[in-house]
């Protein structure tokens, strides 16, 4: 039973790993169309509908009005965070800098939130987490200069900035996401829906809500379908059923190699031998972090 149930969950953890790989190729496509606070408004829109037919569909949508008032409250203050504040930040990083750098510079929010661990929950860093943020931040260097490391000189500072912002925004979620008890969906479905009223007024006292192009909206539809909706549920299925979470954790390691491929076919980019090298650096730190520190007995 457990075999089965174990195959199982390395298919769900290979399509949510292959939906994630895709996203980076959406939103540089959606940008072309859709301004970052547009592409986040109709995104998050088809998102909240995505986790409302998953919850629907698993019959517990009910839990979503069984909440106390605290955790509406923080349902409120998370969804200012994610959706509004980190996807915001995130899509404009990617609309200034190539989906080639963006994407591997958001995959260190791990680090990110090794650091801020220690201040917001009393976590100590580990051997593990200083040697491999090193290394990762390394390739971040490398990404950034686009390989001209001693140049001291980026080639898009502030699109650096904003990409390094997200992972902040991303650890502060999750960080204070630990002390939810709901279930994760329960929980990221009432984020969304107490979220998207405030995405929705920034959009339209900004650039409005009207978009320019309907493939924009394509676009919308398939980051909100697959990075902000199913992809999070298959992930949840694969912790669920695997009896090994860190095979399971490890197939994440194939998402950014992946994400170059689609947006090397898909988004035109030739691929930068600095990417190749930074993004290497940041996921030999991320190995090095998980498979360094040290087990519980």
């Amino acid at each position: 039973m457990q075999s089965s149930n174990d195959q199982r969950a390395l298919l769900f953890g290979l399509g949510a790993v292959l939906l994630w790989s895709t996203v980076a190729t959406a939103f540089k496509l959606s940008l072309q169309y859709l301004s970052p606070v547009q592409l986040l408004a109709w995104a998050s829109m088809v998102s909240l509908l995505t986790l409302g037919a998953l919850l629907l569909a698993a019959g517990r949508f009910a839990e979503v009005l069984r909440g106390s008032r605290r955790d509406y409250l923080r349902s409120l203050a998370l969804g200012l965070i994610n959706p509004l504040c980190y996807y915001l930040v995130l899509f404009e990083a990617y609309d200034r800098l190539p989906a080639q750098e963006a994407q591997p510079l958001n995959y260190t929010w791990a680090f990110t939130l090794a650091l801020l661990a220690v201040p917001l929950l009393g976590h100590r860093l580990t051997r593990a987490d200083v040697l491999g943020g090193l290394v990762a931040y390394a390739g971040v260097w490398v990404i950034a200069t686009r390989g001209n490391v001693f140049g001291l000189e980026f080639a898009n500072p502030a699109g650096v900035a904003l990409a390094l912002g997200s992972t902040v925004l991303w650890a502060l979620y999750w960080v204070y996401s630990t002390r939810d008890q709901r279930d994760p969906l329960v929980a990221l479905f009432c984020n969304f829906a107490l979220g998207l009223p405030f995405v929705l007024l920034v959009c339209a006292l900004t650039d409005g809500l009207v978009p320019g192009d309907w493939r924009g909206l394509a676009g919308a539809a398939w980051v909100g379908v697959f990075e902000m909706g199913l992809a999070f549920a298959l992930w949840l299925s694969a912790l669920r059923l695997t009896s090994s979470a860190s095979r399971i954790g490890n197939l994440i390691f194939l998402s950014p190699f992946l994400s170059l491929f689609f947006i090397r076919t898909f988004v035109g980019e030739a691929i930068l031998p600095s990417t190749w090298l930074g993004l290497g650096l940041i996921v030999a730190g991320l190995a090095a972090q998980q498979w360094l520190r040290p087990r519980a007995r």
